[in-house]
Order: C-alpha cells, then structure tokens, then sequence
C-alpha cells in the first residue's frame, strides 16, 4: 500500500517541501530510505523501526520503501522522523484520515517514540503557509518558535501515538498560538547603560551618531580604556526590532545549531563578539554538508563586535566586506548555494600598537616603528574604507575615574535621540529601513547637498587627508546623519567638520 505525508527540508533559512512516499508490499523484510538521504536521514531507518515498535504499532513485515522528493535534492537532519514513522503507519493500514493531507508534519524521534526539537522550526512553519495547508504538526517544544506565524494551524505532539491519534481524527489537539506579549516581557534583557562608562564624552558622542545612521565604527586607544564597555552598551541605545525584523533575525537563529540558546521569537538585538581565532566559516557560515549562518548573519539586525581587531586572521577579515557592502552573504560549495542575511552594525576595537601603550600618556611604548606598521598593516585599506567612523578612546585621568558628577546621558535618553534621528530618515525614504549608511549614488546627490563652504571643507579634507571615493560618500552620510540628530533639513558646515574628524585617524595611524 502506498501513502504520501508532506513534509519539509531547511536550506539556509529556508524551508521547501519534501514528499515522504511510503511503499509497504510483502516479501522479504527490508527497510529502505532513498532520494538522496544524507547520514542523519538514513539513520532514521532504525530510528523510525524502534519508534514504531515501542510505541504499539506493527512494522510492516515485507518490503518498505521509502522515497524523498524531490529526489534530486539532498535532504539533511533528522525532521524527517516523524512523517516517515506516520507515513509507515498510513502504508500499512494503522492510519487514515483526512488530515493527513492538509498538516505539514516535522520532527525527530526518540527510540521510545517521543518526539524531539528540530531546527528551522519557524522556515516550516512559513513554508506550510505558502503551500496553502491548514497547518503544522511537530514537536512540543517547536511550538512557541512556530506559533508567531499567522493564519497557520501549530499542532504540538509529544510523541508518535499522540500523532497517529490526531490524524486518526480520534483526538483534538487546540492549536498553540504564541502570545508575542508574554514573550516580550520575557525577553527583555537589562542591557548595560552607556551612563555607568565614566569619561569618554566624545566617544559616546560618536556611538550615537554610527547608532542614529547604522554607521560602522571603529575605536582605536590603549589596553583598559573602556572600547568594550562601550561596544557593548550599542545595543542599549539602538532602536527596538521590529516585528518584521524580529521574524528575520529569529529566521536565522531558528537555524542555527545553538544548543540551549533557541527561543520562540529574538526580540533583542543581537550582540555577537566572536573570538579572534574564529575562522573564515565560523564568521561567514557554511560548512561541508550542513550549511550553517555565521556570525555576521547571527549578527543580522544587530551588533557584530571585533574586540582586538588586528588579531583576527586577514582572511576572516577580508571576508567581512562583501556583507558589508550587500547585506547578505552568498555561500558557494560544491553541493549547494545558499544567501544568508547579514545586514549588521560593525564595531571594532584595537590597541594602537602591539604592546598598546604607543597613545597612553603615562606608559612608554615598547613598540618600533617597523612593529607598529606591520601591527597596524594587517587592516586593509578597503576594509577601514568600509568603517565609516574611526575615534580615539584616550586613557582617563585619575581625576576621571573618580568623579562622581554626570557622567552624560543615559542609554535611554540617547535611545530617544536615535529613534528621532532615524524616524526622520524613515519619513525621508518613505517608510522603507534604509539608514544613511546604505544611501547609494543617486540617493548621496539628492539628499546630501552642500553649500559652498560644507563642499570646500569636504575638498580640502579629501586632498590633505587622501580620502578614496568610499571615505569621500562615507563622509557625506556620517554629515547626513548628524543633520538628522539636530533635526536639520540640510547639511551644514559644522556638520561635515565633524564628519570629517571621524576619518582622521586614517591620517593619523595608516598614513604616518
């Protein structure tokens, strides 16, 4: 007897359908999956044996066949269990029903027949909504991450008869519908406040202008002079996710092997600060078999923070400026193509030579200036042109540390400031989320016009310090923005100075 189950495989963040078709006949016991099954798929053969087993049902006791379509397409993990297992069950007569035909069904079997997690669980859940069926059935623990999806039936189960009972039509199962509300409050993290960093009033200056325009930026200052406090208050001080963007960013998170760390909806902005030992694959995503996101699409709507940038090898490096430029990443390998988004903020940090104390006012650097060059030399010119904000983080004085009056604001109130800054851009791009980081060509002349004076300070900047044309538009987008936070229409000479101080650096480290 034959029966069909729909079901479902995740490429990338993706999910497309998989028809399970099950062929039971009598003959000589054999069990088989075919259609290109990679290990996890084909170890569903004694997976799907014993759960059928353990959980009461009878095996079929001829030749079972079992096919994947498309079967040209590799199917990979272990989603596949459980419409295998029904699928079995419907080939020998233990299940028949009209729902069988209207759910879309996913998850991984225990030998005893419970149902476990699966990755992608929020792909399936829009896939069945885009093959126009009534709903979803998989594991219990799917549900939340499932459930944020609209005008689709989630159907927890916990285990193989619990199924075989639902599509029986014996039992009814109230579909789960995740309460956003509930989840939010839960999510809510405390996020440290920009206040509790004592000094470093123009650096923070500069978190809020690369926050109010997505602006890349880069902190450059001695060992122990608070670039990480500060990157990791970034968060704090950018606006909240969007629904639209929490969905996006919780797209990559459903599929990514994060053991313990997998929640039903990412209504944080991400913070990722990888080690400066990741590799190429680590940073990008891929992999041989299983294609995984990497850290700049962990990163996705978020924070992506390089602490000890230098340290990080050139490839990992060089890697990072197609993302930058595109805001996706395209992966390649022999067996699949896949894009994954990576529309992030880039904030980096580094010493300004190895032993770090070339800029300290009190420690002498032990650096030559041969060591300091080749420090600095593993940045490359077109990756610093791809950071659109460069600043000085100085050791504090004693007198700094120690002072108990106002600090500057807090993390909220520069928050508000952010919001503003980017409403307005929202207003002037009619409603699309494109920040004055990612203005292109046509969008540069429109709205960035300067006066006579703005564009002789810009012309004399760019002749002194040799700006390329990348610095040259990245000044005019850190003045558009800095426009934007003083609620101006139109930039003004003031504005460009301080655009142009931001790229001084370049002047001051690279260029000596």
């Amino acid at each position: 007897m034959l029966a069909r189950i729909q079901s479902c495989a995740v490429l990338g963040i993706d999910a497309y359908p998989v028809s399970i078709e099950v062929d039971a006949r009598a003959g000589m016991f054999r069990f088989k999956v075919v259609g290109l099954p990679d290990t996890a798929v084909k170890e569903s053969e004694d997976r799907v044996l014993s759960a059928v087993r353990n959980s009461g049902f009878r095996f079929p006791g001829g030749n079972t066949v079992v096919n994947l379509a498309p079967a040209d397409m590799r199917k990979q993990g272990s989603a596949l269990d459980l419409p295998i297992a029904l699928g079995v069950l419907g080939a020998s007569s233990q299940l028949n029903g009209a729902r069988i035909n209207e759910y879309l069904v996913a998850g991984e079997l225990a030998l005893d027949g419970s149902v476990r997690p699966v990755s992608g669980a929020l792909a399936m859940a829009i896939a069945a909504r885009s093959l126009g069926l009534r709903g979803i059935v998989l594991p219990e623990m799917n549900a939340e991450e499932a459930g944020v999806v609209q005008d689709v039936e989630v159907i927890p189960v916990a285990d193989l008869n619990i199924a075989q009972a639902f599509f029986q039509g014996a039992r009814d199962i109230t579909p789960y519908r995740t309460d956003i509300s509930r989840v939010a409050e839960e999510a809510r993290r405390v996020v440290p406040d920009l206040k509790d960093v004592k000094g470093q009033a123009h650096v923070k200056r500069a978190m809020t202008v690369a926050a109010a325009g997505a602006h890349n930026i880069l902190m450059i200052g001695p060992p122990g002079t608070g670039k990480t406090m500060l990157a990791s208050r970034l968060p704090g001080i950018l606006p909240e996710l969007t629904f639209e963007e929490a969905l996006e960013t919780t797209r990559v998170y459903s599929v990514a092997p994060l053991s313990g760390q997998r929640r039903s909806l990412v209504l944080n902005r991400p913070f990722r600060s990888p080690h400066h030992t990741s590799t190429t694959i680590a940073i990008t995503g891929g992999g041989a078999n299983l294609p995984v996101p990497g850290e700049v699409s962990l990163a996705h709507n978020g924070v992506l923070f390089l602490d000890e940038l230098p340290e990080f090898s050139r490839s990992a490096l060089e890697v990072l400026r197609q993302p930058l430029e595109e805001g996706m990443v395209h992966i390649r390998r022999a067996s699949y193509s896949i894009t994954f988004p990576s529309r992030f903020m880039l904030v980096v940090a580094m010493n300004p030579c190895p032993c770090g104390c070339r800029t300290h006012p009190r420690k002498p650097c032990r650096c030559s200036d041969g060591e300091v060059q080749r420090y600095l030399g593993r940045i490359s010119g077109p990756l610093l042109d791809r950071i659109d904000i460069h600043v000085d983080v100085p050791a504090l004085r004693f007198e700094e540390l120690h002072d108990e009056s106002d600090s500057g604001p807090s993390s909220e109130e520069v928050r508000a400031q952010v919001q503003e800054a980017r409403d307005r851009q929202r207003a002037r791009f009619n409603g699309s989320h494109c920040w004055n980081a990612y203005l292109d060509s046509s969008a540069l002349r429109r709205h960035c016009k300067l006066s006579d004076t703005a564009l002789n300070m810009l012309e004399v900047a760019v002749l002194k310090m040799g700006l390329s044309a990348r610095a040259h538009d990245k000044v005019l987008r850190v003045a558009r923005t800095i426009a934007d936070l003083e609620r101006a229409e139109h930039i003004q000479e003031h504005h460009v100075g301080e655009a142009i101080q931001y790229r001084s650096l370049d002047k001051d480290y690279w260029s000596a």
